[in-house]
């Protein structure tokens, strides 16, 4: 299976039709079926690396503000934990906590994946972030998470290169991105294709660019266990390029996609 970076935006892009959607849905047409999906989402901020272990994993509407019809979608995939306990005995360092009852798919996931495979009917789990460990570390996850490749497992990662709410226009989702915001999305872009995975952990909050761009972790963490997973021989594919509300990154980057 290929690895896959998305970054999702705003929640609203899961009702709305835009460039942005409608290349998920090609997307999700061009991938092969997984058999099941782990997702790294933004939204899942832990002590420690948990991951979701329940068979009926609810949806969670993690965010306030939105239209009524954002809290009415459900997206009832099933959950997996075979694959979860496959990830308990695959991630050796740090040990995997498994969670059976208080998460479930938040936005981070089910946003993308409503566009990905709008059946909702692959087995799909959750991973957790940690806010105070390192790029590496979560880096090293990925490294390995990577034999899950082999037994038909798609490991995505859900959050965004660039994403500052702090300085965002919420009222014009096509506005003129902020300098910054370009400047460190195009970084990130030739760290990808150089494969300078080491930069892309290590580096990210070295520029007054980068601080700007990433303000917080949360969202820029899920890319580096896709970074881990990924394998030396994958071509290298910027699915998706463009900025929202002037400081998000829409940029999804695959590996391995054929």
């Amino acid at each position: 299976m290929p690895v896959l970076f998305i970054g999702h935006g705003s929640p609203m892009n899961a009702v709305e039709t835009n460039s942005f959607t409608q290349t998920l849905g090609n997307l999700g047409k061009k991938l092969p079926k997984p058999d099941a999906i782990v997702c790294v989402s933004a939204h899942w901020m832990t002590d420690g690396i948990w991951v979701t272990h329940m068979a009926k994993p609810r949806t969670i509407h993690d965010f306030y503000g939105f239209p009524k019809e954002l809290f009415e979608i459900q997206y009832p995939a099933p959950g997996s934990p075979k694959t979860a306990e496959l990830i308990k005995s695959l991630v050796r360092n740090p040990s995997i906590t498994w969670d059976d009852q208080k998460w479930g798919l938040d936005h981070g996931t089910w946003s993308v994946l409503k566009h990905l495979y709008p059946n909702a009917d692959i087995p799909t789990i959750q991973l957790s972030i940690c806010m105070k460990e390192s790029g590496e570390y979560h880096y090293q996850i990925g490294e390995q998470l990577k034999k899950l490749r082999d037994q038909g497992v798609l490991i995505l990662g859900s959050g965004n290169i660039v994403h500052n709410l702090r300085v965002i226009n919420f009222d014009d989702e096509n506005a003129k991105p902020f300098d910054w915001a370009t400047e460190f999305d195009e970084w990130s872009k030739k760290k990808l294709l150089a494969r300078d995975h080491h930069a892309l952990c290590t580096e990210f909050n070295s520029t007054s660019a980068g601080k700007m761009s990433v303000p917080t972790v949360d969202h820029y963490y899920p890319l580096l266990p896709i970074l881990g997973a990924s394998d030396p021989q994958d071509a290298v594919s910027f699915e998706y390029e463009g900025m929202q509300n002037a400081s998000i990154s829409m940029r999804a980057v695959g590996f391995g996609i054929r």
